[in-house]
């Protein structure tokens, strides 16, 4: 019982403490000196109507800058090995790099990655080593996040040489390549 009796003002002080903490969201009326007038509230809402203006403004530019900036497709279509290696130089990351935005950028555009040889070694080699040199470009834009979806690797290995009859090594290098077809 004689809980009963304290509670009851501490109850009554903690309400009347809420009460007032919250009094600040109630509408005051505005005196003499405050009076809003017509022509305080027209110009805040041309001031509004400014700002939403400005605002789908500067969405348009920035919609036109997104096109102006998009991710164009590279001019470097050919990328280049040495002599009986599939191990992707690194004078052609760059390429590379810039052929992983363009795919990254457009998820519906497909490649074919098609990978050669020079006529040295056997056939059956030249194949093999056209394949490689096609999945190492493959899995080089796979981990700069090109979806495999839009790539698929085709080995001619000797058989679409850049140049026949190659006889320097300037020529050779020619032959050995991967070559992006969109």
């Amino acid at each position: 019982m004689d809980l009963m009796k304290y509670s009851k003002p501490f109850a009554l002080a903690a309400i009347l403490a809420l009460v007032a903490g919250c009094g600040g969201g109630a509408a005051t009326q505005p005196t003499d000196e405050e009076e809003v007038t017509a022509e305080e509230v027209q110009t805040s809402d041309e001031d509004s109507a400014e700002t939403a203006g400005a605002a789908e403004e500067e969405a348009a530019n920035a919609e036109a800058m997104a096109e102006e900036d998009a991710v164009e497709r590279p001019e470097v279509m050919t990328i280049y090995f040495d002599f009986d290696k599939s191990n992707i130089r690194s004078e052609f990351y760059e390429d590379l790099n810039a052929h992983a935005a363009y795919l990254q950028a457009n998820p519906d555009s497909k490649v074919v990655l098609e990978g050669h040889a020079d006529e040295r070694g056997t056939r059956e080699y030249n194949m093999a080593l056209g394949e490689r040199r096609g999945n190492s470009v493959q899995r080089y834009l796979s981990l700069q996040g090109v979806a495999s979806e839009q790539m698929e690797v085709v080995s001619y290995g000797e058989e679409r040489l850049a140049v026949r009859n190659a006889s320097t090594s300037e020529e050779h290098q020619q032959n050995r390549r991967v070559e992006f077809v969109y």
